[in-house]
């Protein structure tokens, strides 16, 4: 087992200085079509129904996984010769990306908002795409028991580039107009693709040949009963589509698996959903917020990402998910104080700091664990449905928070939201027992 100072030292190695700016080239994008622009379209006049519809261009993030095959199978034909499989698709939907944003600050959502909706869309789309292959590239390029802190390191750049999209834009929107603000976030883009550039491609040739070795094999079965082009096609469906599915499906404890994905988070998403209204209800300034909330948080987020990489590597996966859920739940135990003690900033500051530190953990962890699951010859395939899986939770199942703060009040709703993340720690205390860790902390796969 790795002592402390041999788990902290990972974070010197090269590839996660690749991690983190690939980590900021994923987080850029997101508020541009959520909190951002609905600023934006605030300001332009655009009505409260409209803006609320607006929500609709975010769905490429939930069904990723659709698409994700074939980002998983295809290489492009110029960029994949050029620079590989992952880093020819990221280079192509790092230029489309681009190219959305730019087109998105050329519209006036006043004047014509399906345009800026149109476009939004688009970027939406690519910068899921643009997910799928950073996360395959981020599991492929490191070790089993790296990917802890690849995972703490992915979290730190996500939170940069949405402090970047989020603050950032807000900052800039007070000395230009909001075309040249999406303008300048547009160019922007440029430092994923510098990163992408002067990275290396991930070593997966022999699991890309293996898959490769088998889709020949079904082909080969299938063409003695339809022609070669049908053959083809169905071959590489079902190495594409279907294998990585069924590869997940033999996993031990499959089925209790994803329930931990779905439920393991709930309780953060449950409190996420109602953390803002909450403040206001306490008579915290917008200023505040922003000040302890989203500056203060993103700091203690970014700790206790990186903690919880450390955690990972020198415990393994399993051990950190249990101890960080738990944790996680005492940090949303904080919010009852918070409830009690009202209109308090510095018991905001204890509240953010354990909430988000604890946050940060947890999804470290938990980024590691998903990762681990992955085969290395279906990874952005693999990934893409998992992240799905736990998209499901965050989006769907978290959708009554608001009337549950309305029927319990805070404090009940506090207690609630603790007592909705206990579910996850018992189906992961079941996976530990039915399936014991490995002693070492590899977090093998």
């Amino acid at each position: 087992m790795k002592t402390w100072r041999e788990a902290a030292n990972v974070y010197l190695d090269r590839r996660m200085l690749v991690i983190l700016f690939l980590g900021f080239s994923s987080g850029l994008p997101l508020l541009l079509v959520f909190s951002t622009l609905s600023v934006w379209l605030k300001i332009e006049g655009v009505s409260l129904t409209a803006i609320g519809l607006f929500s609709l261009v975010r769905t490429p993030y939930t069904f990723k996984f659709l698409w994700a095959p074939v980002i998983d199978r295809i290489t492009l034909p110029v960029l994949g010769r050029l620079l590989g499989r992952r880093r020819g698709w990221a280079i192509a939907t790092q230029a489309a990306l681009m190219a959305s944003i730019v087109a998105m600050a050329s519209t006036s959502p006043a004047e014509n908002p399906a345009a800026t909706a149109f476009f939004a869309l688009l970027v939406a789309f690519f910068s899921a795409s643009q997910d799928i292959v950073i996360d395959a590239y981020r599991v492929e390029i490191l070790e089993d028991d790296q990917q802890g802190a690849g995972a703490g390191t992915i979290v730190l750049g996500y939170r940069m580039g949405m402090l970047t999209a989020g603050a950032g834009a807000l900052w800039l929107a007070s000395v230009f107009t909001w075309n040249q603000v999406y303008t300048i976030m547009g160019i922007v883009v440029v430092v994923g693709m510098i990163t992408v550039l002067l990275a290396p491609e991930p070593g997966t040739g022999g699991s890309a040949r293996s898959a490769e070795a088998e889709e020949e094999r079904i082909r080969g079965h299938l063409a003695s009963g339809m022609s070669l082009r049908l053959a083809r096609l169905l071959a590489w469906f079902y190495e594409a589509v279907i294998a990585p599915f069924r590869d997940l499906m033999t996993r031990p404890g499959w089925g209790a698996i994803i329930l931990f994905i779905m439920l393991y988070k709930l309780g953060e998403a449950y409190l996420g959903v109602m953390a803002n209204p909450f403040y206001v209800e306490m008579g915290f300034t917008t200023v505040e917020i922003a000040n302890v909330s989203k500056v203060f948080g993103l700091g203690a987020t970014i700790a206790g990402g990186l903690i919880g990489g450390v955690m990972v590597s020198r415990l393994g996966i399993m051990r950190t998910l249990l101890i960080c859920g738990v944790l996680q739940i005492a940090g949303t135990l904080v919010f009852v104080l918070q409830a009690l003690a009202g209109h308090s900033v510095p018991m905001l500051i204890v509240t953010i700091a354990a909430e988000n530190i604890t946050s940060g953990m947890a999804t470290s962890a938990f980024v590691a664990y998903l990762s681990s699951l992955c085969s290395q010859a279906y990874t952005a395939t693999q990934y893409a449905l998992l992240s799905s899986f736990m998209a499901f939770a965050r989006d769907v199942l978290s959708a009554s928070a608001g009337w549950m703060a309305e029927s319990l009040g805070w404090v009940g709703f506090f207690l609630f939201s603790a007592a909705a993340a206990v579910p996850g720690l018992l189906v992961l205390l079941w996976l530990m027992r039915r399936f014991p860790p490995e002693p070492a902390a590899a977090g093998g796969r």
